[in-house]
This record gives C-alpha cells, sequence and structure tokens, in this order.
C-alpha cells in the first residue's frame, strides 16, 4: 500500500489523518505500547488511541507525543525561518517588522461612458 500523501489534493482531514498514521507507524517501529506512550508523553491511552485513528487532539498534545517518541526537532522543518534578513534592516532603519501591509496597486484612469454620448466625448473618473 502506497503511504503516501498527495499534499496538494488533501483535505485538512485527510492531513490529520496521515499525520497521525505516521505516528502510529513511528511507534510500532519504535516497538513502543501506547500505555508507554501514554506515561512519557503525560496523556491518556485513550487520547493516544484517538490520536492514531486521527480523531482530533490538541496541538498540545501532539507536540506531548511527539516529545515523547523523539520526533520534535522534526518540528524545524515545518515552517520556514522568516527571521528578519540583513536587508530588511537597512529598509526598515533597524526597525523589526510588527505587522504585513498588502501592497498598494495603482488604479489606472479608465474612461467610463454611459453608452449614450456622442462618440469622441467620454467623461473621465
Amino acid at each position: 500500500m502506497n503511504n503516501k500523501l498527495d499534499i496538494s489534493f488533501a483535505t485538512s482531514e485527510q492531513m490529520e489523518k496521515y499525520l497521525c498514521n505516521q505516528m502510529k507507524n513511528c511507534r510500532l517501529g519504535l516497538n513502543i505500547t501506547q500505555t508507554h506512550l501514554a506515561a512519557e508523553a503525560g496523556v491518556d491511552v485513550r487520547t493516544i488511541r484517538r490520536l492514531e485513528l486521527g480523531e482530533g487532539v490538541s496541538l498540545d498534545t501532539f507536540i506531548r507525543v511527539l516529545k515523547a517518541l523523539k520526533l520534535h526537532e522534526n518540528l524545524n522543518y515545518l515552517l520556514p525561518d522568516f527571521s528578519v534578513r540583513p536587508i530588511d534592516r537597512v529598509r526598515f532603519k533597524g526597525r523589526e517588522r510588527m505587522r504585513a501591509r498588502p501592497i498598494k496597486t495603482k488604479h489606472k484612469e479608465s474612461t467610463w461612458t454611459w453608452g449614450n454620448e456622442e462618440k469622441g466625448k467620454s467623461r473621465k473618473i
């Protein structure tokens, strides 16, 4: 059975089930019981069962289980580092960016007509 998930077309529920199944496979590959994992993570065994079925657990629980499986270092690869680049420090005069603003677009001047004006005469907006 192909264990890969096409992330481009997967729903959030499918991604959750995939991640939880991968976590279960890691537990089994490390020969750790659900009871032992629950004790290491500080959660109830029922929580581990729900997690492995992809039935929804909190982010805190997910991270606790990752740590218990010694997989928490992989979280560094989850999101890219968007810390301030040196060129941005120069551009912002040493200040750190606090919020994102939409890029302003310049509106082109358009000519609009009612459709009943004489040819060549239109009102500019």
